[in-house]
């Protein structure tokens, strides 16, 4: 089975054809960790998940929403947390590229959202974009043990430095870019056993459908790229992120919420 570890079928850009993209998902065998970005879109994940054998949740404020994410947010999230097919907290972090959101209120919202799932003993996963150095300082001062760099952007030597705090790294449809030199040289390098495989669709998708909508079917090229890469036989990548995957987020074989 091929997981996808990181997806947005929240997204509106799924909201005419919802229901057919996800008889799609089921037919082609894939699981997905739905990954919501609000309290809204990540009270729709966990309504997803309910609705659905092979989509999971994970819930969390993007580091875009921290200013909005209002004074209870944690206690909000923590009552989501008790549904089973919620695996994780995410999607969260820091993000320096556009700064639509104040720096501090990032870190802060951050780090709260971490003591969080320390609290829940959940994985964080999270997002990380030009603020690698912050990023890792504010992990370190949390004293998380589990998580995964989504979309993974950093160099060999970073990832190194999350390793060692216990965290995975994903990868999307970057991997098939011709001029994507840093993503491909890390995922071919980094253990194999710490690799998962992304689309966050419905954006970055895969070569030969860059600048199309992305979704979840479309893990089976990431799968091909990531075994090209690593010159392995492409159900070695599909047994490999898998168990990867099922390691990290503990997924449950039922729902029970």
């Amino acid at each position: 089975m091929l997981i996808d570890a990181h997806a947005h079928l929240d997204d509106e850009a799924f909201d005419a054809d919802r229901g057919s993209v996800m008889q799609k998902i089921e037919e082609a065998g894939i699981m997905v960790i739905n990954a919501g970005s609000d309290i809204e879109t990540s009270e729709f994940s966990v309504e997803l998940s309910q609705k659905h054998d092979f989509i999971y949740a994970c819930i969390g404020i993007h580091p875009h929403e921290a200013a909005k994410a209002g004074g209870n947010y944690i206690e909000t999230l923590r009552q989501m947390a008790e549904c089973e097919k919620v695996v994780a907290i995410g999607e969260i972090g820091l993000d320096y590229h556009y700064d639509f959101c104040d720096r501090n209120a990032q870190k802060k919202v951050f780090l709260e959202q971490l003591e969080l799932a320390k609290e829940l003993d959940l994985p964080v996963v999270v997002h990380d974009r030009e603020a690698h150095q912050d990023t890792l300082e504010i992990l370190k001062k949390s004293g998380i043990k589990k998580g995964l760099m989504h979309c993974y952007s950093a160099s060999l030597e970073m990832a190194e430095e999350f390793m060692k705090l216990g965290f995975y790294f994903s990868f999307g449809g970057t991997i098939t870019f011709k001029n994507a030199r840093r993503p491909k040289e890390t995922a071919s390098n980094l253990p194999l056993d710490r690799i998962l495989l992304e689309t966050d669709c419905p954006y970055l998708s895969p070569e030969p459908y860059r600048g199309k909508r992305n979704d979840p079917t479309k893990i089976k090229i990431i799968a091909s790229a990531l075994a090209g890469l690593r010159g392995l036989p492409v159900e070695d990548i599909k047994q490999a992120t898998a168990s990867n995957a099922r390691s990290l987020f503990k997924l449950p074989q039922a729902n029970n919420c």
